[in-house]
C-alpha cells in the first residue's frame, strides 16, 4: 500500500647448452636504443614519486580534511551523516547523549497497534524515524506485518522517518521533509470533514517528553486525537574523560548538532564546546537552543536533513581556506604559541 593469491613470482634462469647466433644482434639494437652518446635514457625521480603524490593529495585537498568533527546523538542514526562529513575528508566522532527504552507499561501501545490493525484510525504520524520503528517493533511482536497499516493513511515528519517507512515497504500519504516541524505538518494536514471523514481518529505514537503542540492542532482541524508513548529518552551516560576534556579544551574543530536535544544533553553530560570550536545546526530552532546556552553559531543548514547540515560545515570550511584561516584547533595551537612571545614584547617595553 504506502505500502579484493598474489603468488610467489620465480625469474627462471636458463643456462645456454650453445652460443646463441641472434645474441649479438640483440645486443646491438639494444645499444642502438640507449641513445646517440651509448647512454641510458634517464627517468628522473621527481617523476617516479608523481603518481604516489597525487594519489595522496587528493586526499588532503578535501574541505574537511584534518577537521576533528563531533557528533552528539540521540536516538537517531548518524549514518548518513557520518559518511557525507568522511567523503569530506573529516574525521568524525560520534558521542551518545540519549538513550531509547520502551515505554515503562506497554498497554497503551499494544492497545494502538490493535487499532491499527482494525481499522480504527483514519490516520497514524509519525514525527520521527524512531516513533515508527516502535510501532513496527510492537506489530512483530504481534505477527502483524506492513498490512497492519491497509486502509490507515500515514503522515511523516522528516527524511529519517520516510526513509524508515520506506525500508519497510511503506509509503507516506504526506510527507513533510522541507521544513521538518510539526507545525510545517500542521500547515499541510487536511481538516476533517464529517461525513466524508468516517473514522476520524489520528494516532500520535511518541516520546514521553514530546510536547503536545501537534496534537493541539489537530485537534483545531477536527480531529480526534489518541497519543501513545512509544518510547522513552533517558539520559545517556557522560562521554569517556578524554572525549570531555577535547570538547572544553578544543581538541574538535567543529560540532554538529541535529536537533535541541543534542545541545541540552550534551551541555548536561559534558559542558560546552570551547569557544573557538565551530558550531553548525540542523536549523533554526536547533541554532536558537545553542544560543540560549551561550554558543556561538557558525552555520545552519539550508534545509534539515544530514546532506544539508554537511554541505553548511563544507562551504564553512571553504570560507576559512580562502580567508587563510586554519581549521579551529591549528588556530587555537598558533595563539598560545604566540602568546608568550607576545607577553615577553610587553615585559620588555615595560622594562
Amino acid at each position: 500500500h504506502h505500502a579484493d593469491a598474489v603468488g610467489d613470482g620465480v625469474a627462471e634462469v636458463g643456462h645456454a647448452s650453445q652460443h646463441d647466433p641472434g645474441a649479438d644482434d640483440r645486443c646491438h639494437d639494444a645499444d642502438d636504443e640507449r641513445g646517440e652518446e651509448g647512454a641510458p635514457h634517464e627517468v628522473g625521480p621527481e617523476r617516479v614519486g608523481e603518481p604516489v603524490r597525487d594519489a595522496v593529495d587528493w586526499f588532503e585537498r578535501l574541505p574537511l580534511f584534518g577537521w576533528n568533527v563531533l557528533l552528539p546523538r540521540t536516538k537517531d542514526s548518524l549514518e548518513s551523516l557520518t559518511e557525507s562529513l568522511s567523503a569530506a575528508g573529516a574525521t568524525t566522532t560520534a558521542v551518545a547523549t540519549l538513550s531509547v527504552e520502551p515505554p515503562r507499561t506497554p498497554h497503551q501501545m499494544e492497545k494502538a497497534v490493535a487499532g491499527l490493525a482494525e481499522g480504527r484510525f483514519g490516520w497514524v504520524v509519525f514525527t520521527r524515524a524512531t516513533s515508527f520503528n516502535a510501532v513496527w517493533q510492537r506489530c512483530e511482536d504481534f505477527g502483524l506485518d506492513a498490512r497492519a497499516f491497509a486502509g490507515t493513511r500515514i503522515a511523516a515528519v522528516g527524511s529519517d522517518a520516510v526513509d524508515a517507512l520506506s525500508l519497510r515497504g511503506l509509503r507516506a500519504d504526506l510527507a513533510v521533509t522541507t521544513e521538518a516541524t510539526t507545525m510545517a505538518l500542521l500547515d499541510e494536514f487536511p481538516e476533517a470533514e464529517r461525513g466524508l471523514d468516517l473514522v476520524n481518529r489520528v494516532l500520535i505514537p511518541r516520546a514521553d517528553l514530546a510536547t503536545e503542540t501537534l496534537a493541539a492542532g489537530l485537534v483545531e482541524l477536527g480531529w480526534e486525537v489518541e497519543e501513545v508513548t512509544a518510547f522513552r529518552t533517558v539520559r545517556s551516560a557522560p562521554p569517556a574523560a578524554g572525549i570531555r576534556d577535547a570538547i572544553k579544551s578544543g581538541g574538535f574543530d567543529a560540532v554538529v548538532f541535529t536537533s535541541s536535544a543534542t545541545v541540552r544533553n550534551l551541555v548536561g553530560l559534558a559542558g560546552k564546546p570551547h569557544a573557538d570550536t565551530v558550531v553548525a545546526c540542523i536549523g533554526p530552532s536547533t541554532a536558537r537552543t545553542a544560543e540560549e546556552l551561550g554558543m556561538r553559531v557558525d552555520a545552519i543548514a539550508a534545509e534539515p536533513t544530514h546532506a544539508s547540515i554537511s554541505s553548511a560545515l563544507v562551504e564553512l570550511a571553504l570560507n576559512r581556506a580562502d580567508a587563510g584561516i586554519a581549521r579551529p584547533s591549528v588556530e587555537r595551537k598558533t595563539k598560545l604559541r604566540s602568546r608568550p612571545r607576545a607577553e615577553n614584547t610587553r615585559s620588555k617595553a615595560t622594562e
